[in-house]
């Protein structure tokens, strides 16, 4: 899926004539509170699996998945009126989640959590630097290709889901075999270009001087794809991992 928070519409503010606008250093240090954030809620509820409360982790869990929807949407259609106050809410909630779903994969395979962790700020940083030195642009055709690519994949994920609700599935994608690797490694790619549109988004949302509160607003974005990034490199190495 294409970004829904960093997209055409991300521009329709007006631009800040008597005010602080948006900046690049402003936005890098509102992704650094919500990495925070993740880190802070994903490490509570792993705590919790460690120290023997597996029911009440899951239950957290769950409900930490519940809010991290709700409040992503919320935000998603009221754009920075809520971001400043709900973008936290998210990181915490999707924190929570994730360290319950990162700690199951290291229960089977012991460290590949930090591992994924790792391939997930690799990923961002090269990515960021291929941007940067204009080694790869955002351009209408690169969109086009993108938008193509993400939809492709979330058709494939809702034949998935609803082929599961009777029993069945599409062959070989989600296991172990080659096929499977293959997928989650054009996954992982998909989401890793995804990394470029919010870049370019964000970049130009400073250039437009739109309002500072929208700081808030492009980094729950970046958020958003960092967090696809994180899941599909997570469930690739289990797939690896799963060969041995």
């Amino acid at each position: 899926m294409s970004n829904p928070v960093l997209n055409d519409n991300f521009y329709s503010q007006e631009r800040v004539l008597d005010a602080q606008p948006m900046t690049i250093s402003g936005t890098v240090n509102k992704i650094l509170v919500l990495l925070a954030c993740v880190f802070a809620g994903a490490i509570y509820n792993w705590s919790l699996l460690l120290s023997g409360h597996v029911d009440q982790a899951s239950a957290i869990g769950i409900v930490g998945a519940i809010v991290a929807f709700i409040t992503s949407l919320v935000i998603i259609f009221t754009r920075e009126k809520t971001a400043k106050y709900l973008s936290p809410v998210y990181a915490i909630a999707e924190g929570v989640f994730l360290g319950s779903i990162s700690a199951y994969f290291d229960a089977a395979w012991r460290g590949i959590a930090i591992q994924a962790i790792a391939g997930t700020f690799i990923v961002l940083l090269v990515m960021l630097s291929l941007y940067r030195s204009n080694l790869i642009r955002f351009s209408e055709r690169f969109y086009a290709v993108l938008m193509t690519s993400l939809l492709s994949v979330m058709a494939i994920y809702i034949i998935q889901f609803v082929a599961s609700l009777f029993g069945r599935g599409i062959p070989g994608i989600f296991e172990s075999g080659l096929v499977g690797i293959v997928f989650s490694l054009i996954v992982v790619g998909i989401a890793a270009m995804s990394l470029i549109q919010d870049f370019w988004f964000i970049e130009e949302g400073a250039k437009n001087l739109l309002p500072k509160d929208m700081e808030w607003y492009a980094a729950f974005g970046l958020m958003l794809t960092l967090v696809w990034l994180y899941v599909e490199i997570l469930r690739l190495l289990a797939k690896l991992n799963s060969r041995n």
